[in-house]
């Protein structure tokens, strides 16, 4: 591994890495094809093909992307202008290069290709004409991160380790979420999760739990998430629960745009207009992108969430999980000004 200057990265990320194919497709597909709306659903080999056949209709209208949400939160938070390094684990085949060529494009610092017989992972997006997008996720050899993957002196050069959700489904991914906050913790590096998924919340919670530890320092989570992991129907009860788990969070909330806990006081970001939803796929990762970025780079919790409510409202009127170049320069300006 290469030594690295005192904070050289902002966020150090880690998480699943993920080709992502996004599909258009109606309802009646999602029906007759046993696919759950809304949720990110973990599929096997003969599943994955057994959507690709009832797709190759559709596959003229695929879009190819490097994904995973901590992957996609990292890529904002790039394009934003935060210097950030990604933990991940990619094969050694067409969809792996294509993976780390696109990240390093995006400016994200990576591991580098290995050598090996695995899979690089897959994720089917398909979205539905109300802009939902539900998650088919073959998760080849990401299964397999590992604190092996780790750059344990880039974790102590960032400001900020963000840590997906989605590794707790993973054994290594849990094991090497737990050891990296370790190392976090123990060397003065503040700590980020999302929980991703209102389905990790519900099956995996155990496993968040220990992820989480005695805390984090910042929590990513929407509505739906934020009310399942407090058990609970009423918002505000859920807000409480909350600040056992993180010093400070952000709930986002669709149309009515997102709460902010700084550690002392609630701020209410107003959500950000835009003419027409079309796909709803990296809204909250490009919210935490946006957010942390907005922290690093000095503006305090209220401006990151106007700026990551700005963000993540002009990539849900866009198709896939990051916007067009000057569009970060564009929200930073309006924002910022």
């Amino acid at each position: 591994m290469q030594k690295h200057d005192m904070k050289s990265y902002h966020i150090y990320g880690m998480g699943a890495a993920l080709v992502d194919t996004e599909i258009e497709v109606d309802d009646a597909f999602l029906a007759a094809n046993g696919v759950e709306k809304g949720m990110m659903t973990l599929v096997d080999t003969d599943r994955r093909h057994e959507l690709m056949e009832a797709l190759k209709d559709h596959l003229v209208h695929s879009r190819r992307a490097s994904g995973g949400s901590g992957a996609n939160t990292a890529i904002a938070a790039s394009y934003f202008g935060s210097d950030v390094f990604y933990s991940s684990r990619v094969a050694n085949d067409d969809n792996g290069q294509f993976y780390l060529k696109d990240m390093n494009d995006a400016g994200v610092a990576t591991c580098s290709l290995e050598e090996n017989d695995g899979i690089t992972g897959k994720c089917l997006v398909l979205i539905t004409p109300d802009a939902e997008r539900s998650m088919n996720t073959f998760l080849g050899i990401s299964e397999t991160l590992s604190a092996r993957e780790l750059d344990a002196e880039a974790i102590k050069a960032s400001e900020y380790l963000y840590i997906e959700g989605y590794q707790v489904t993973s054994e290594t991914g849990r094991a090497a979420a737990v050891e990296a906050h370790r190392i976090a913790k123990e060397n003065g590096v503040k700590t980020a999760l999302s929980l991703s998924d209102p389905g990790m919340v519900t099956f995996f919670r155990e496993g968040l739990e220990q992820m989480i530890g005695d805390g984090v320092d910042l929590l990513f989570c929407n509505k739906k998430e934020a009310l399942e992991w407090a058990k609970t129907e009423d918002l505000d009860e859920a807000v409480e629960f909350l600040k056992k788990t993180a010093r400070t969070f952000a709930i986002t909330l669709g149309k009515k745009g997102a709460l902010v806990f700084d550690g002392s006081k609630f701020i209410q970001i107003a959500p950000y207009q835009v003419e027409k939803v079309v796909d709803t796929n990296g809204a909250g990762d490009m919210f935490a992108g946006a957010f942390l970025h907005g922290l690093t780079a000095g503006h305090g919790f209220e401006k990151a969430g106007e700026l990551a409510s700005m963000a993540s409202a002009y990539v849900v009127s866009a198709y896939g999980p990051r916007l067009d170049p000057v569009k970060y320069e564009e929200i930073l300006t309006n924002v910022l000004a």
